[in-house]
């Protein structure tokens, strides 16, 4: 058996993994796939695969890419969520704060700098013209985290993916005062470059697996049960989720790439835009 790593959030968008792991679809081809959630996300998702911590990733896109722009020796080697991802911003049900434009000058709680939450408040930021240079972080770590530190009293808003913030709003906790969706792709599978290239034959077999099951994830019966009973969301909001959800089985396309390339370099978050050989795995026949 050839031992991988791969690394992801604990949300409801992995199970399809979770699934091929428990069922021996991996190991059926002699691969022991070892998963490890990473409630941090994706900036911390991207260091490990920069210090070769883990050979695959599941991963935000604008994540990574910012990520392989600093330096990263990783790429991209397929989309696996096609949809938008819907960014709840949330404030403490406490607050003060009711509407959108309530939080121009207030602080942004992130998981950490280079995260989703990190990218995606600059954007929103960028959405409603809002001076992006006054933005003002602060670190958090983790979904926890924001919980503990805006019932704590922290003066912030925080942006974290709607579906899996649900139940915080539901009970309370959390405020949600809009949304704030990706204008691309919102997940891709990355592997760090020496794992790429020197195991091109298992990375295809993996893929040819993943893929055969998010193909038939939504054809699975009573999967809005499965969901809703293992993440503990409503099952009316887990099947809203999986209207909105497409799951991809193909690579990142070059106008998608160049989409998130132009966004972070207009929001002064990349340098430059690079080739699509700077991002994208291409599978040696």
């Amino acid at each position: 058996m050839k031992k991988v790593k791969i690394i992801g959030v604990p949300e409801h968008f992995n199970l399809p993994w979770h699934m091929a792991i428990e069922e021996g679809a991996f190991a059926s081809r002699g691969i022991a796939l070892e998963w490890e959630d990473i409630p941090e996300g994706t900036g911390r998702m991207a260091k490990m695969l920069a210090a070769r911590e883990t050979d695959l990733a599941i991963i935000l896109t604008e994540g990574m890419v910012k990520s392989i722009a600093d330096g990263n020796a990783s790429k991209i080697v397929q989309t696996y969520i096609e949809s938008p991802l819907l960014w709840g911003i949330h404030v403490s049900a406490n607050s003060s704060y009711q509407k959108l434009s309530d939080i121009e000058k207030a602080k942004v709680a992130i998981s950490r700098f280079g995260s989703g939450s990190h990218l995606m408040a600059i954007v929103n930021a960028q959405n409603q013209n809002w001076n992006t240079d006054d933005l003002q972080f602060e670190v958090i770590n983790n979904l926890e985290g924001a919980v503990n530190a805006l019932s704590d009293g922290l003066d912030a808003y925080f942006m974290w993916e709607r579906f899996t913030t649900k139940p915080l709003v539901d009970k309370g906790t959390f405020r949600r005062l809009a949304d704030c969706p990706t204008p691309w792709p919102c997940f891709v599978i990355a592997g760090t470059e020496a794992f790429v290239a020197q195991e091109s034959w298992l990375l295809r077999h993996i893929l040819e697996v993943i893929n055969s099951y998010t193909l038939e994830f939504k054809a699975i019966p009573s999967i809005d049960r499965t969901l809703a009973n293992a993440f503990g969301h409503e099952l009316e909001d887990i099947q809203e989720w999986l209207g909105l959800t497409k799951w991809s089985q193909e690579q990142l396309s070059i106008d998608h790439l160049k989409q998130v390339q132009e966004r972070l370099k207009s929001l002064d978050i990349i340098d430059e835009i690079r080739n699509p050989d700077a991002f994208l795995y291409t599978p040696k026949d």
